[in-house]
């Protein structure tokens, strides 16, 4: 699947969600929900990093898993975001990453 049908499927979903659980969406709430996220992907970062109380360790295996999923979280709300502020993605990686475009003067 290419990234512009992930970005339009993660917001389909994630709207989808909202409605099930009566949220609504706003600006605010998708920063505050991804912050979340990011602080669940950084807490199994040092998990899997043995940075943290040695109860929290998990096996290897199960602690790159259990970061996968909690990364993937992180990306599926900067997909969101970024097709409810009708960003292409895709484009603005290529821009500012691939080609510079955006950062060259």
């Amino acid at each position: 699947m290419e990234l512009k049908q992930l970005q339009k499927q993660a917001a389909k979903i994630f709207l989808k969600n909202l409605k099930r659980d009566h949220i609504k969406l706003s600006p605010d709430y998708l920063l505050l929900k991804l912050t979340e996220e990011l602080g669940e992907f950084v807490q199994s970062a040092l998990v899997h990093e043995k940075r943290c109380r040695p109860a929290k360790y998990l096996e290897c295996k199960m602690s790159k898993r259990e970061m996968s999923k909690e990364l993937s979280d992180v990306l599926g709300l900067v997909l969101v975001i970024a097709e409810t502020q009708k960003i292409d993605v895709e484009e603005a990686l290529v821009k500012k990453w691939i080609t510079r475009e955006w950062i060259k003067k």
